[in-house]
């Protein structure tokens, strides 16, 4: 199934809808990880410690993205430095996988950081989350080394942003891999 009916744009991560779609991302990412189902308290421990307020300008951005206006997808942007934005809580919900939306989730929140000054954006998963790596893969990301330690990190992904009066294809707009994107 294929639809054109996507609508994406920045949200506060703490809306209800925003706040839903966490909900769903670590019941899906926390459930793979112990491989069992992820409890409400848990869950509510996750969100309580996340440190999302900084997903708002101007050290970040989080974008819902809709279908017919039904909350689908959302993630978030945060700069870390001066010239690099991590990619964090990207999710769609499985009843819309397939639909076109990842890739305009991804679109978005390039858009986002680069908006926010960004050259480059950084992100981390796990080995497991295999969807999410295959659409990182898609969208023009490669690994690099690793940037940042913590639990739940095993591989690290970046690319280089489009800025404008960066011409498609210019040394500083290719995405690439290595050191220079970490």
């Amino acid at each position: 199934m294929t639809s054109t009916n996507w609508s994406i744009g920045p949200e506060r991560y703490d809306t209800p809808d925003a706040t839903a779609l966490r909900v769903d991302y670590y019941d899906d990412v926390a459930s793979r990880y112990y491989r069992r189902p992820i409890t409400a308290d848990e869950i509510d421990d996750a969100i309580l410690n996340e440190g999302l307020e900084r997903l708002a300008p101007p050290m970040g951005e989080f974008v819902v993205g809709r279908v017919d206006g039904k909350p689908a997808a959302c993630g978030g942007v945060l700069m870390l430095d001066g010239e690099r934005a991590e990619l964090t809580r990207v999710f769609v919900r499985h009843a819309f996988r397939g639909t076109g939306g990842a890739g305009l989730l991804m679109a978005a929140l390039e858009t986002a950081a680069a908006g926010l000054g960004a050259r480059r954006m950084v992100l981390n998963t796990r080995l497991d989350l295999v969807e999410a790596r295959a659409l990182y893969a898609r969208c023009g990301y490669r690994e690099i080394p690793a940037y940042c330690e913590g639990p739940y990190m095993e591989i690290w992904y970046g690319k280089e942003l489009p800025a404008a009066g960066r011409p498609p294809g210019s040394a500083r707009n290719r995405a690439g891999g290595g050191a220079s994107l970490a």
